[in-house]
């Protein structure tokens, strides 16, 4: 299946080699939840009202609007990203957390002390200490689009802390958590209207692909198909 040519993901960069995330709870649960808000704005279960605003302006920027599809905030990556800080990887249960903590290469992994949950807490509240400072905004949801790219571009790049944690980890993470919500399967929050996967030309969930398995390079005809049975 052949990617369309877009510019639009430099901030994307390497996005293959992104880390799986870790889905908590039976199917029919999260089914059942998101039937029950649907045509409903999402309301923030973890994050207060100027996280969750950080976190949709930061979304949108990490993973931009362009011709070939809305942007990540629009895909429903925040409401990804909120649903899985209250589970147990949220929580830091599915990784070994009491240390010893310290700065380890990054082949090593995750190296802090803070469950994912802790980390945004800590790191939205200092980068917008840091907007405040720096660009005298209120906010990081305050600033241009060009502004918020320029923030995060230094985050990634920088050596600076947020609170407790390095920058670049935060950016990490985020960037990370973003693009799982972007192309994870909608019954977990993000991915609103099978667009991910319209972008990737994924089929997700079809039952039977026989038809397909030795037809090397032929374009695939049909749209994705979501674990519960919605279509693109």
């Amino acid at each position: 299946m052949k990617l369309p040519s877009s510019t639009r993901r430099n901030f994307t960069a390497g996005l293959l080699g992104s880390t799986s995330f870790w889905i908590y709870g039976g199917h029919k649960v999260w089914a059942d939840a998101l039937q029950a808000e649907s045509g409903q704005p999402y309301q923030p279960r973890y994050f207060t009202a100027e996280e969750w605003r950080f976190l949709n302006a930061a979304c949108a920027r990490i993973f931009p609007a362009d011709a070939h599809g809305p942007d990540a905030a629009a895909l429903g990556a925040p409401e990804f990203i909120d649903r899985q800080m209250n589970t147990p990887y949220g929580h830091g249960e599915l990784w070994y957390m009491s240390g010893p903590f310290r700065s380890g290469a990054p082949n090593l992994g995750y190296q802090l002390s803070l469950p994912p949950r802790d980390l945004y807490r800590q790191a939205i509240e200092a980068a917008n200490a840091y907007v405040r400072d720096q660009h005298k905004a209120h906010s990081f949801a305050d600033l241009s689009a060009p502004d918020q790219t320029a923030v995060l571009k230094a985050f990634e790049q920088g050596k600076m802390m947020l609170g407790t944690v390095p920058a670049h980890t935060f950016f990490e993470q985020l960037r990370q958590n973003t693009l799982e919500g972007v192309f994870s399967d909608p019954l977990y929050g993000g991915n609103k209207g099978l667009a991910g996967w319209t972008l990737l030309g994924f089929p997700g969930a079809r039952a039977d692909f026989m038809d397909w398995v030795n037809q090397k390079g032929a374009p695939y005809p049909f749209g994705p198909v979501s674990i519960s049975g919605e279509t693109a």
